[in-house]
This record gives C-alpha cells, sequence and structure tokens, in this order.
C-alpha cells in the first residue's frame, strides 16, 4: 500500500468524487482557511480541502484529512460500519518498521541560521488565537532511557524564526518522556512531520503497551511496516513519506506562555506545559505539501480522537463483557468525553460493571451512557430515549469525585481533576419492563421503496 499523503487524496477522490475540493482563489492565512472548513461542516460535509494558493506563499495546505470516518474506513479499506472494530482489531497486530535509506523529505535540507519556520504557511485559526500554530505536525521522539519512540499530535505555536511553544497537556508518553529527560537535564530530541498519510495520524492515537512504539502499531494498520528514515540532523526516524520535517528539541528546564488556542473543547484554552521547542532544521521533499488539522471542534481535529476510543473501549471490556453490541464516542462529547456503551445483559449488574472499565480506559473520559443492544449508539436520539425511560436517577447513576481527567477540559480545576459519571440506562435485568414499538422490517422496507418513488 502506498504509504504517503498525495496517493491516499488521489485515490481518496477517484473512489468518492467530490470528496476532495481543489481551491484555487487566493486565501489568507488569517483565519480563511478554518472559516472555509467550518461553512463545509454547516453543511454537513468534511471533503478533503487543497487550498492551492496561499498569499505570499509557493506552497500547497491541505486540510480535511482526517476529518470524516469515511476517509478514514477508505484508508483502512473497510466499510464505515466496521471502522472502529477493524482499527480495534490491527492495533492488535503490531509490525516493526523498516528503514528507507534516502526519503524524499531529504531533496531540500537548511541548518542553522537558514531555519526560518515563518517562511512555512502556518495559519492563524480563529480570532483569539495567540499567534500562527502547526496543529498536523507530528512529534516524533524518543524515550532516552528506554529507548522506544512516540509520535503524537501535540499543538506548536510559533513563536519565532526558530522558537516554538509546545504543549503536552495529554500527558501521555511524550509529557512522560520530556520529563525523564529534564530530569537529567538534557534536551529531549524531537522531530515533527508534516504531510502523512491518514493511517500514520490513526496510529499515532492509539495506545499501546509501554514497550510497544507507535510506528509498530502503525505498520499493523498499514498491514505491512511502516516505511522510516533517519533525519537529517537528529539520531531519530520518522515516516519516510513526511512531507517537511522539522528537526530540534524540547528545552529542559525552559517554560514560556503559550496559548490561547481554540481547543476540541470548543473552548479557548490557556492551559498548557508551556515547553519550549527549538527547531535546528527543516527538510523537505520537492513542491511539498503543507498539511493543518482545523482546529476547534471541526472533524479534522476530533473524528480520529472519537474512533481511537471507541477502538480502545471495545478491545478493554472484550475482556470482561461478553455481549457488546456498540461502542460510540460522540462530536458532540467532543470524542473525548463521552461514550455510549450497548450490551445483550447476560448477567444481573452487567451493565454497571461496564462503567468502571470504559472510564479506566482513557483518563479524558467523564460520562459513559450504557444502554441495551435495541438502541443505536450512533443514534443520539435514540441513547437519549433510553435514558429518558429506563433510568431513575437514585439506582442507576455512579459518580467518582476527584479522579484524574483532561486538563483541557474547561469545567475541571486547574490541575484537570475532575468528577466523572455512568449512567446505567439499560432495562431492569430479569424484570418485567415496558414493550418497545417495533415496526416489522418487511413493512419499513415497503415504505421506503414508496417514499423514495414519491421523492
Amino acid at each position: 500500500m502506498a504509504q504517503d499523503l498525495r496517493s491516499f487524496v488521489a485515490a481518496y477522490s477517484e473512489a468518492n468524487p467530490g470528496e476532495v475540493v481543489r481551491i484555487a482563489e487566493p486565501v489568507s492565512l488569517e483565519h480563511d482557511i478554518m472559516a472555509v472548513v467550518l461553512e463545509y461542516e454547516r453543511r454537513r460535509r468534511n471533503p478533503i480541502l487543497v487550498f492551492e494558493k496561499i498569499r505570499g506563499y509557493d506552497m500547497p495546505v491541505v486540510c480535511n484529512v482526517v476529518a470524516s470516518r469515511r476517509a478514514l474506513a477508505f484508508a483502512l479499506g473497510v466499510p464505515e460500519s466496521e471502522l472502529a472494530a477493524e482499527y480495534a482489531r490491527r492495533i492488535k497486530e503490531p509490525m516493526k518498521p523498516v528503514v528507507v535509506a534516502d526519503p524524499s523529505f531529504r531533496r531540500h535540507v537548511v541548518t542553522g541560521d537558514a531555519v526560518d519556520l515563518a517562511a512555512l504557511p502556518i495559519p492563524v485559526y480563529f480570532p483569539g488565537d495567540a499567534g500562527r500554530y502547526i496543529t498536523a505536525g507530528m512529534l516524533v521522539a524518543r524515550d532516552l532511557e528506554t529507548g522506544v519512540e512516540t509520535e503524537g499530535y501535540h499543538r506548536l505555536q510559533l513563536k519565532g524564526r526558530n522558537r516554538m511553544g509546545v504543549s503536552l497537556h495529554s500527558r501521555r508518553r511524550m509529557f512522560e518522556y520530556q520529563r525523564r529527560a529534564e530530569a537529567k537535564g538534557q534536551a529531549l530530541p524531537c522531530a515533527i512531520a508534516l504531510g502523512l498519510h491518514p493511517i500514520v495520524s490513526m496510529g499515532s492515537l492509539a495506545y499501546p503497551p509501554a514497550e510497544i512504539g507507535k510506528f509498530e502499531v502503525v505498520g499493523g494498520l498499514f498491514g505491512e511496516p511502516l516505511e522510516v528514515a533517519p533525519c537529517a540532523t537528529l539520531d531519530l526516524h520518522v515516516p519516510a513519506a513526511a512531507e517537511i520535517v522539522i528537526e530540534g528539541e524540547i528545552l529542559p528546564g525552559e517554560r514560556e506562555p503559550e496559548g490561547p488556542f481554540g481547543e476540541f473543547t470548543g473552548y479557548f484554552s490557556r492551559r498548557s506545559t508551556e515547553h519550549v521547542f527549538v527547531a535546528r532544521a527543516i527538510a523537505r521533499r520537492e513542491a511539498p505539501w503543507f498539511q493543518s488539522i482545523g482546529s476547534g471542534r471541526a472533524g479534522d481535529h476530533i473524528t480520529t480522537l472519537g474512533l481511537i476510543r471507541e477502538a480502545e473501549i471495545m478491545n478493554a471490556l472484550s475482556r470482561a463483557i461478553p455481549n457488546v453490541t456498540g461502542v460510540h464516542v460522540p462530536l458532540s462529547g467532543t470524542s473525548s468525553f463521552t461514550a455510549y456503551v450497548s450490551i445483550r445483559q447476560g448477567r444481573p449488574g452487567e451493565a454497571k460493571h461496564v462503567i468502571p472499565i470504559v472510564l479506566g480506559v482513557d483518563h479524558y473520559l467523564k460520562l459513559v451512557i450504557v444502554v441495551d443492544d435495541d438502541i443505536d449508539v450512533f443514534d443520539e436520539s435514540d441513547v437519549l430515549w433510553a435514558v429518558a425511560t429506563r433510568m431513575q436517577p437514585d439506582r442507576d447513576l455512579v459518580v467518582i469525585s476527584g479522579s484524574l481527567g483532561a486538563m483541557l477540559d474547561p469545567s475541571a480545576d486547574e490541575r484537570g481533576v475532575t468528577a466523572k459519571l455512568g449512567i446505567d440506562a439499560t432495562r431492569p435485568f430479569g424484570e418485567p419492563f415496558g414493550e418497545k414499538l417495533v415496526m416489522s422490517a418487511q413493512r419499513m422496507a415497503w415504505a421506503r421503496a414508496l417514499v423514495d418513488r414519491l421523492s
């Protein structure tokens, strides 16, 4: 399988006419890109957008690559209905990467005083953002103690010619790798890879065991080893098909104000770990594409977050609950804070047993609603109907106080500590309950055909 962004966009365009939109009209980096993304979302569309002419730059900007479940399913080669299950299966089959000696991103390399980050078409997304932000930069680093690599998205604010603020607020591997390096008084060598196949993006968000590198997970998703290549100036590997690679380090013992920035919560966030990244080199392929991910609650920002959490929840529940029939982490909950789970109850207390398992999958999750298998977890109206008609607050709520949460959750305290809620919206097990109104599949098929003819 081709592992580069350009091949994916071309194949997706051919298979889904109209789902790759090329915009030839000149646009500004100040808010224009985000405004177009928002207008398409207002129309309930998430096409890949290629902005061919950025005023003042000779480099196109591509965004919305990971904005839709349709695109993510196409990347994995499965129907949308099988996306989360297939992702959940493949992340359990990691493959070690293979090294490519001469990657295309090393065609042009600048170092030292020639490094100028402002030469890249880095957008400002919303009025109120602190400045220009790299949002689709995959930060890659290696643990100085174990040698295990990681990759992940972290917001990067342009501060100067070779300086960016970076927030490691997810408090996952990158945060820990930097903490360990800083404890030794050392900088953490890092590379920022831009312009990546969506499978690389999906793999970077997985939660593998500590001894498994993220590139191995990406290989499992591809079904073949990920091709990686050495950086131009660092002892570090990055995806060989990257369009642009920024090489540098996160400084030890230095903090600078970073933000505010329009985050996945739909609010501006001023919370940040305030780390400092210094660029030492920029490597790029011939005529590179600059990739952007829309900020705020844009599908480009949060669709993958929901998918990854659905898969991780499925895998966690499968070890304890035999009849899980659906998992959805909806966009309405920022693809991070809310999860819906449907089960076919087989034992008393099973629904409530689901709740702590799901909350334990990811510290970002703070609301879990468990429903019966006759409820469609992808239909929020159906889920809320179950809450309204099957839940009693005095028996069906589970509340956990003082738990680890997301620093960027505006309702959490400044340390990211939050409360969590589970709702058992299933019918009482083994007890008589009202009969649900259901129309036969045969009559619905007839009605569907009739309405089609009338339309």
